[in-house]
């Protein structure tokens, strides 16, 4: 078992039997007040609405993740406190891709529960990933 931060009731729980999940936990567990963050899909536009990375997996993923963290510090939350994360992509092939990106935001050993799913289309034909996320902000 081991926690995202052992002061916030964050616990990522490694549980018998499930063969561990690269970069996510197969269990989450929040055992203190706090509060609920949702963060809707996002997608790959920049501030202005412009499409980033048209065709190119890692600069869309890039600009989601940089859009899930302007949403997170924008609720007061961190990456810390996500315990979901629920990924949308047109091809699965490109996991790989999504982690190394993943890599660059989310802090080492922190693994929250996610799923992805492989669509066939997003609002947008140009759209390769969209993402959202959950997060819980313990009380202080």
């Amino acid at each position: 078992m081991t926690s995202n931060d052992p002061r916030s009731g964050i616990r990522q729980i490694d549980a018998p039997g499930l063969a561990p999940g690269p970069g996510y936990s197969h269990v989450i567990s929040v055992d203190v007040p706090g509060r609920l963050v949702v963060v809707s899909g996002q997608i790959a536009l920049d501030a202005a609405g412009n499409l980033v990375g048209r065709g190119d997996l890692e600069a869309q993923t890039r600009q989601v993740f940089t859009n899930l963290e302007a949403a997170l510090t924008a609720a007061g939350a961190r990456w810390e406190h996500v315990v979901r994360l629920g990924y949308f992509l047109r091809d699965a092939g490109g996991v790989g891709v999504v982690r190394a990106v993943r890599a660059e935001f989310v802090p080492e050993g922190v693994s929250p529960a996610a799923a992805l799913i492989e669509v066939s289309r997003l609002v947008r034909d140009d759209l390769l990933i969209e993402i959202e996320a959950l997060a819980v902000v313990p009380a202080t």
